[in-house]
């Protein structure tokens, strides 16, 4: 009972399945800021120029004020320029990160639309279970997690940052067009070392998401036969229903056997009932059959029915075991048959 109480089998699809519709996946937070991160600096080189040019517009504008009187309509419309520029500005960064945080989060567990996620759930509010979990191992443990990769990347990125102040020097002699690029230069290099610092915690992260994600998914032995039983029924009832199955397919075979033309015996534990109809098939069909007590069900029935019985013991097991109910009997079986029925015509005078 100890072992079925343990949480030691891989969860199952369906347990899986259930998780994702009440919004559990795993999410690497990192791997989302990796590629949202890394989205925006290229979307800033891509579009710098256009952003520089509305960013100069929009500085021209504000000059050729100066000396303007002000009222509240000019007011307005400084403020829709101002607006509208802005927009202009951000607007295509914003749509880009955007666009790679959906990116990010699909990549890692595909489209997911649920709104259990987001219901109302006042336990979350309840002050004593949030003070418990903001001072649990979990979130100090992650708050150390953080502080570490900060300062880890900060601190390659300052490295990094230090070797370039010690080119000032030199850089001081250069024109101011080359100043500026170099000094572009070194932003991109340290923007994108840094990066790299976080792309690798993020591949680090999303491993021990996944991994914490399954094993807390984990499921009991006991768990999943409950769980099979729910899929597939109980198995008593699926036996009943079997059961009182079985029993309508037997009476129905019961209330064929007054329409046999013989009932073929062993003579003690096998009948098989044999219908032949030119008219409706090709060759004889065996419309019931039974051993021990169905057996001598299958007999008396044809006695009340005035059904000739005859013994046969190698046919009647041979027509038992190879010839399924309402089927027609195999060809090599018809000469043995034939013989019987023509003995059975005979004594009736067909």
């Amino acid at each position: 009972m100890a072992d079925d109480a343990e949480k030691t089998e891989e969860p199952t699809p369906k347990k899986i399945e259930d998780a994702r519709k009440e919004g559990n996946v795993p999410k690497s937070q990192d791997t989302s800021g990796v590629v949202t991160l890394f989205v925006a600096i290229l979307a800033m080189l891509m579009l710098f120029p256009f952003m520089a040019k509305h960013m100069i517009l929009l500085f021209k504008y504000y000059f050729s004020l100066i000396g303007t009187p002000l009222d509240k309509l000019f007011m307005i419309d400084i403020a829709i320029v101002t607006i509208k520029e802005f927009l202009l500005i951000v607007m295509p960064l914003a749509i880009a990160v955007a666009v790679a945080g959906i990116i990010a989060a699909l990549a890692q567990y595909g489209f997911l639309f649920t709104t259990k996620a987001i219901a109302p759930d006042f336990k979350k509010i309840d002050p004593i279970k949030g003070a418990k979990n903001l001072f649990s191992l979990k979130k100090l443990i992650e708050g150390v997690k953080i502080t570490f990769k900060s300062f880890t990347t900060l601190g390659v990125g300052f490295v990094f940052f230090f070797y370039f102040i010690m080119e000032l020097p030199t850089v001081a002699l250069f024109g101011l067009h080359d100043q500026l690029m170099w000094l572009k230069d070194k932003m991109l290099i340290i923007a994108f070392v840094m990066l790299f610092i976080i792309f690798v915690f993020a591949i680090i992260d999303i491993i021990i998401v996944r991994k914490q994600y399954f094993d807390g998914l984990k499921m009991s032995k006991q768990e999943i036969k409950d769980e099979m039983k729910n899929m597939d029924g109980d198995p008593l009832i699926k036996s009943k229903i079997k059961q009182i199955q079985m029993q309508a397919a037997r009476k129905r075979m019961m209330a064929e056997i007054p329409n046999a033309d013989v009932v073929i015996t062993n003579p003690t534990h096998y009948a098989v009932a044999v219908k032949y109809d030119e008219k409706k098939a090709h060759a004889p069909i065996v419309i019931a059959k039974g051993v021990d007590n169905i057996a001598q069900q299958i007999k008396k029935i044809a006695r009340e029915s005035n059904v000739h019985i005859v013994q046969n013991p190698p046919l009647a097991r041979s027509l038992y075991k190879e010839v399924a109910v309402d089927k027609a009997i195999p060809e090599a079986l018809f000469g043995a048959v034939a013989e019987v029925l023509a003995y059975v015509y005979k004594i009736n005078k067909k």
